[in-house]
């Protein structure tokens, strides 16, 4: 049986009382698990997010989560901008299997040298996959991991992060169905 290492019980949030975007919601992930969340733009995607990482309070409920790590949806506000990515990665994760890491993500290790700004979206969201992957989580929180990857990158990369799930446990928000229905054991639609 595998572990769990993501539980929301009974979850009910909104930003005024009168609209809520969760009422009572419910989700398990175990590890081996991509449970992906879809919906539209400003329909609560991100926000869950924001609430499994407790940066906000639910009005009621439960989120018990073990240690994870992110991809963020925009990678440019996810570097400092006047530090290497190398340096980035070693402030928080163990550089060990970096090489395998950046050879599965078809990233060229000397782009790690240079500072966000001297990188394309595609080639920095997959700086920031790197660095979320050397953290080793349990929990993979994935905020729209392809939308700046073109489609051959973007297979390649979902290809990577499904290769993990002996390790991980992967909540995928997407607006994209058809990449839900590729990867994920479950879908939940948020509108």
């Amino acid at each position: 049986m595998s572990k769990t290492v993501l539980e929301i019980k009974n979850l009910t949030f909104g930003y005024s009382k009168n609209r809520l975007l969760y009422k009572d919601f419910n989700l398990t992930l175990k590890k081996g698990e991509i449970v992906s969340i879809v919906g539209e733009s400003g329909s609560g995607k991100s926000t869950l997010l924001d609430l499994i990482i407790g940066e906000l309070k639910p009005i009621k409920g439960e989120i018990k989560a073990e240690s994870f790590s992110e991809i963020f949806q925009d990678p440019y506000s996810s570097f400092h901008p006047t530090y290497s990515i190398i340096d980035q990665i070693k402030d928080v994760a163990d550089t060990e299997n970096i090489e395998q890491i950046s050879r599965d993500l078809n990233l060229d290790t000397s782009l790690l040298q240079k500072r966000a700004h001297e990188l394309s979206g595609g080639q920095l969201q997959r700086c920031s996959i790197l660095r979320a992957l050397l953290m080793k989580p349990k929990l993979l929180l994935a905020d729209e991991p392809t939308s700046a990857l073109d489609n051959i990158i973007q297979l390649e990369v979902m290809k990577t992060l499904v290769k993990l799930l002996d390790r991980v446990g992967i909540l995928l928000i997407t607006h994209d169905m058809d990449l839900a229905k590729w990867c994920s054991d479950k879908i939940v639609k948020i509108s």
